[in-house]
């Protein structure tokens, strides 16, 4: 951010250019009008396909390639280059899903999470060490939902505990420093904020090590 001649805030702007199939340019649109950008130019590119050029706030821009990419089926491509320093567009609409969170400390389990999938996509893999109020998955809705990711499978004497290897679970998202700080809302903390993982009350964050991928 910067201090205008007359004391306004300034933002960094970027040109964005994005080359993708003709059926998916109204959804890529739909998208960066949310994040404040302003469509400059719509042209067709060749083969079915349209070139879009936005100028938009670079905040906007934060974890949108991941994004881009799943709405457009892998198939868009995106140029950014610095434009200018231009008033501020107001504040960004944040994440319109809510996460699923750890209830609990521990290690997660496969046969829990198994049971959670109808629940959301998860962020983690079987196995991972887990404190109360880490976020572990994604919410289908837009409310946060507290899970047991740490509850097994009751054995009996004649169900043997290595039956639960055979669960297959469906891939975690992976999370990128780009993607996972486009997650961050203002009642989640820093780095080294909310260090008692045991407490109930801690506020969910996404696991150090996936942010980092």
């Amino acid at each position: 951010m910067q201090e205008g001649e007359n004391g306004e805030k300034l933002e960094p702007i970027e040109e964005v250019v994005i080359d993708v199939d003709e059926e998916h340019a109204g959804v890529v649109v739909q998208k960066m009008s949310e994040r404040k950008a302003e469509m400059k130019e719509l042209r067709p590119s060749g083969g079915d396909r349209q070139r879009l050029v936005f100028l938009a706030p670079t905040r906007g821009l934060i974890g949108y390639q991941s994004e881009l990419l799943t709405d457009t089926r892998g198939t868009a491509i995106m140029n950014r280059l610095f434009h200018s320093y231009q008033p501020y567009k107001g504040e960004l609409a944040g994440r319109n899903t809510g996460v699923l969170i750890s209830t609990d400390a521990g290690e997660s389990v496969a046969f829990a999470m198994f049971h959670l999938e109808d629940r959301g996509p998860m962020v983690i893999e079987s196995g991972v060490k887990v404190y109360a109020g880490m976020i572990v998955g994604i919410h289908t809705r837009e409310n946060d939902l507290e899970v047991n990711v740490l509850k097994g499978k009751k054995l009996t004497n004649m169900r043997a505990s290595g039956k639960d290897e055979a669960i297959k679970l469906t891939p975690p998202i992976r999370m990128t420093l780009d993607r996972a700080l486009s997650w961050i809302q203002d009642d989640e903390p820093r780095r080294g904020d909310a260090e008692d993982h045991s407490s109930a009350q801690a506020l969910p964050r996404f696991q150090r090590a996936q942010a980092l991928r």
